[in-house]
């Protein structure tokens, strides 16, 4: 029985993620926005979904170490798994914005999060690395400006794919929630069945929350990266990879440091260099080898580092 549920999540994540391009890409066209815009906004936001519910419920639990570890884990995962694999499939390609402003935004935030939360390991600030109330109603308010920059300053759709033009506005809005819950929901089918498995396999507590919950909730980013990309809108794909990483910072841990004080003690050194690092790698892609694009070399090379980041939470269980 957990197997089947295991198969009917993963179907309703693929057959969500499809939704979820189509009625997105068309609602893009429609208002005049780009799909990579849509991608780091609409649908950054709504992929994101499953993280913001398991920590926002950690933290009204007064469970810090699900709320925090659950965004770290699934950051990592978004970058050097899913776009080291999206990158794979079909080579992702980047616009200038992408290398001069998107990518480094990215960056800017993660390296925010970790100079404010580990202020007692790196700055001697304080007694313990946390996030406090304040700190997360910062986040927040950053938050709210750059999704309203990005919708402001934002590049204007892209011409041609004149079946998504030719849709309605109310069937693509339908589509797009239809996705999304797909998504959502056989998420959550998926993860917890995926827990049981490991448990059953005597896997330890920690290590499933690092991997597989982390990787879980960000299953709805990976098959609508996939998707997207192998649909040739792979905008969309960097688009809901970069704004799910920026959402999963400020709003979902703005939103639970608000709620409660977060500690950041379950979070290691190694921890903090790999998240550092993805998205470091991110940004030297944009300026080596094919420089309109993230080769599928480089996303080889993002796997490799996620394959060994994983093999170390592993014998450190």
């Amino acid at each position: 029985m957990t197997i089947i549920c295991l198969l009917v999540g993963l179907g309703l994540i693929v057959l969500g993620a499809d939704w979820l391009v189509e009625g997105a890409s068309s609602i893009a066209r429609k208002a005049g926005v780009s799909e990579f815009v849509i991608g780091l906004t609409i649908v950054g936001f709504g992929t994101s979904c499953p993280e913001l519910v398991v920590s926002l419920t950690g933290a009204l639990e007064g469970n810090a170490d699900i709320a925090v570890g659950n965004v770290v884990g699934s950051n990592i995962f978004n970058v050097l798994f899913i776009l080291g694999l999206t990158s794979l499939v079909c080579p992702v390609s980047m616009t200038e914005g992408n290398r001069k402003k998107d990518i480094p935004l990215t960056l800017i935030v993660t390296l925010l999060f970790l100079a404010v939360g580990l202020n007692h390991t790196l700055w001697g600030i304080g007694e313990a690395d946390s996030l406090s109330r304040w700190e997360g109603g910062l986040f927040l308010a950053i938050f709210a400006a750059y999704v309203a920059h990005s919708f402001l300053k934002g590049q204007p759709a892209e011409e041609g794919a004149e079946e998504s033009k030719s849709r309605k506005l109310w069937m693509a809005i339908l589509l797009t929630i239809a996705g999304l819950a797909g998504l959502i929901f056989g998420g959550n089918l998926f993860v917890d069945s995926a827990t049981d498995l490991a448990r059953m396999l005597g896997v330890s507590d920690k290590f499933i929350a690092v991997t597989i919950l982390a990787g879980g909730t960000s299953l709805p980013e990976l098959a609508t990266s996939l998707v997207a990309a192998l649909k040739g809108r792979d905008q969309l794909a960097l688009g809901n990879i970069l704004g799910s990483n920026v959402f999963n910072i400020l709003l979902i841990l703005g939103s639970s440091a608000l709620i409660t004080p977060l500690s950041l003690a379950s979070v290691t050194s190694i921890d903090a260099l790999v998240l550092t690092l993805s998205m470091i790698l991110s940004l030297l892609w944009a300026y080596t080898g094919n420089r309109e694009r993230i080769d599928r070399w480089e996303g080889i090379l993002m796997l490799l580092f996620f394959g060994a980041y994983y093999t170390y939470l592993f014998i450190n269980q």
